[in-house]
């Protein structure tokens, strides 16, 4: 068939128009998304390292009737979660009849963030923020060790996640 005399097949100004408003939008609303993103980065790496040594924490203490590991040093309480135990706690890099229980970590993450940011060491004194360790264990619980000056983007101190 023959088109219509006048007629064309493309688009109306109008249309165009509209399509670029809408792609407008669409990326008014996607590109600060888009760029918030690495800042949150070690903010997300924080949250999920300390997660997982919690949750290694809390394994602990469900296999050692309710105890947490021992705040006596960085070291041993690094060694009660990353080396197998006995019921009383006492570690050892090789698993025998004795020592059955864990490990419940492969190894201390490095802390990504921070004056500490890269340090993987432990300490049991403190207040958190003190020293040049990647972690603080205050006998119940792990904190990023990093001084109160070392803040998120929402200014939140990295010590108090």
């Amino acid at each position: 068939m023959r088109p219509v005399k006048g007629s064309y097949g493309g688009f109306t100004l109008i249309e165009i128009l509209v399509i670029v408003v809408v792609m407008g939008i669409i990326a008014g609303i996607a590109i600060p998304r888009m760029t918030r993103a690495p800042e949150a980065t070690p903010e997300s790496a924080v949250a999920a390292e300390l997660a997982s040594m919690r949750s290694a924490i809390g394994q602990y203490q469900s296999e050692h009737n309710g105890s947490c590991p021992s705040s006596a040093s960085g070291e041993t309480f690094v060694n009660q979660l990353t080396q197998y135990t006995d019921a009383a706690g006492q570690a050892r890099p090789a698993r025998d009849a004795g020592h059955a229980l864990g490990p419940y970590l492969k190894g201390i993450p490095t802390l990504p963030v921070g004056t500490n940011k890269g340090l993987s060491t432990v300490t049991t004194t403190g207040p958190a923020g003190a020293g040049n360790f990647g972690w603080y264990y205050d006998g119940t619980t792990v904190w990023a060790n990093d001084p109160a000056s070392d803040v998120d983007i929402r200014t939140t101190p990295y010590n108090s996640y």
